[in-house]
């Protein structure tokens, strides 16, 4: 038996981390937003909205190191 249509599968956190790597540079779908966001679990937001912040502020934190070591 299948699931019914109007159910709506959660996404996985690799779909989630993707959202919010491309939410960082600024670039999003226009067709099909809501039902993009509407997979997307709000836990795993979180958790890969934290784990992008501190990507990024270690990618900064070496650059400037690289930078001022020079």
């Amino acid at each position: 038996m299948s699931a019914p249509e109007h159910v709506i599968k959660k996404g996985g956190f690799w779909l989630s981390m993707k959202a919010v790597m491309w939410a960082f540079l600024g670039v999003r779908k226009k067709s099909g937003l809501q039902h993009d966001v509407a997979n997307l679990s709000f836990f795993h937001i979180i958790i890969a909205g934290v784990f992008g912040a501190l990507i990024f502020m270690t990618l900064l934190f070496l650059i400037v190191k690289a930078v001022v070591s020079t």
